[in-house]
């Protein structure tokens, strides 16, 4: 092989802790880039001498599979994965922790490769693909480093927690981080259950209770997407599944001889309708308009849980950033062709989180037994829409020339454009900064960075590598 790159990173835990992430369920979850698109067809084992993953690729329109076989297996230390099948010519990539001063450790990530097509390869993909590899291991770095945070302040406790939506945005991300830290996770699914799930229906008010007993936390995910014409309909559908579900759920623990200790169960910054430039805290009330009546009800159906002393905590979720889904998802195509712009007058308040925070603020309300209520699951650092723009534009390197009139989303996109792009809330996470939560993103340029893989600007983490 005639190619290699290294890469190396302190991280903030013990080098048994690091090296166990690796090995536990989740981690090629967590350390993907939500801008790559790859998904695990099959694992066969783990990372040890043998074990093989199948990888699906998608570049453009084109899939390919990627075929890695497991070796150089050293408890504690390191493990290689080799190439099997694949887009490059060779490739071997060896995993190594080493303990560090202080108790920490340093991560190593040694790639050595082959382009496919020689030096014709080497000529016209070598400096796309150093390129790429910086991106990459600059985020699984990042990513370690602050779950090795979280994972640290559970010490040796482990939980079993069941999720409803657990493969959505959230939920995917949320089930990994939890599963490295050698959390037991649950899904609560519609479909008939397999092995390691819980079945419910909402609709029909059934839920397989007799699968409860023993779970830690239930976490409250689940329910319809907002981003639709709101017609009469959709509201009712809107409504029933955050209020219906919450419900059902909260009787269900409360049913419980010995319910789990803490019951998270979602709601959103639309709680406070729109409040223009006005900070508001947790302390603030209940808004107008459709999404905060909607949010009102959604967190009073789960108090029925504290009837019988659970801890309920209600995540106040602001706008979440990752191109793998969401509001980002579909700003990120117009933006990356130099179409995007502000939308109206792009004075209204942005209260965005990043990915990253926004499963580790859920996974802190798990820790935390003096989170109670409502918590702002935001970023401390809150824009406006014009803000939000051309700081998106600035990552991207295109320019923001165009607006969208307000009165043309009002047409679009009717009650639901006007209540989620024209109106806001400039809300602060007061409960999350007073309990300590360690927030991996404080500001909006670096939290984009990451999740876009556009390194460079401030608060980009250090990153030892070279070719």
């Amino acid at each position: 092989m005639d190619q290699s790159f290294v890469a190396r990173s302190s991280i903030p835990a013990p080098a048994a802790q690091v090296f166990a992430f690796h090995e536990r369920p989740g981690a090629f979850e967590r350390l993907t880039p939500p801008y790559e698109k790859v998904e695990v067809v099959r694992r066969e084992g783990s990372i040890r001498d043998g074990d093989r993953t199948v990888l699906r690729m998608k570049v453009g329109p084109l899939s390919q599979r990627w075929v890695a076989e497991h070796k150089g297996y050293e408890p504690g230390r390191q493990f290689v994965d080799v190439q099997v099948k694949g887009p490059f010519a060779a490739w071997e990539h060896t995993h190594r922790v080493e303990p560090a001063e202080g108790g920490g450790s340093t991560m190593i990530d040694e790639v050595a490769y082959a382009l496919p097509l020689g030096a014709l390869g080497r000529v016209f993909g070598g400096r796309l693909v150093e390129r790429r590899l910086q991106r990459m291991f600059r985020y699984r770095h990042e990513v370690l480093a602050h779950d090795a945070r979280l994972h640290a302040l559970a010490g040796e406790r482990r939980l079993k927690v069941a999720i409803s939506g657990a493969s959505g945005l959230i939920g995917t991300s949320l089930r990994a981080l939890l599963e490295t830290g050698g959390h037991e996770v649950l899904p609560i699914v519609r479909r008939a259950p397999r092995d390691g799930e819980i079945g419910w229906s909402p609709r029909d008010g059934e839920i397989d209770r007799a699968a409860l007993p023993g779970v830690d936390a239930v976490i409250h995910l689940a329910g319809e997407s907002i981003a639709q014409r709101w017609t009469e309909a959709a509201k009712a559908r809107i409504r029933g599944s955050r209020v219906e579900g919450t419900a059902l759920l909260a009787e269900a623990i409360a049913s419980l001889d010995a319910p789990p200790k803490t019951f998270v169960s979602m709601s959103a910054v639309g709680f406070y309708g729109d409040t223009g430039p006005l900070p508001v805290d947790e302390d603030a009330p209940a808004g107008d308009g459709f999404l905060a009546e909607v949010c009102r009800a959604w967190e009073e159906a789960s108090w029925r849980a504290r009837d019988v002393g659970v801890r309920v905590v209600n995540p106040r979720m602001g706008v979440v950033l990752s191109p793998a889904g969401g509001a980002l998802a579909k700003m990120k195509t117009p933006f990356s062709l130099g179409l995007g712009g502000p939308i109206g007058d792009g004075a209204q308040p942005m209260a965005w989180v990043s990915i990253d925070d926004a499963i580790g603020a859920l996974y802190y309300a798990l820790l935390d037994d003096a989170l109670e209520g409502p918590v702002n699951v935001v970023a401390p650092a809150p824009v406006d829409n014009e803000t939000f723009t051309n700081t998106l534009g600035g990552v991207l390197r295109r320019p923001t020339p165009f607006s969208i009139p307000a009165a043309a989303v009002k047409l679009a996109l009717g009650e639901m454009g006007e209540a989620t792009l024209l109106g806001g809330q400039r809300a602060l996470p007061t409960r999350l900064e007073a309990a300590g939560y360690p927030f991996a993103h404080r500001h909006l340029e670096p939290a984009l960075r990451h999740v876009l893989g556009k390194p460079g600007g401030r608060g980009s983490r250090a990153l030892e590598a070279s070719p």
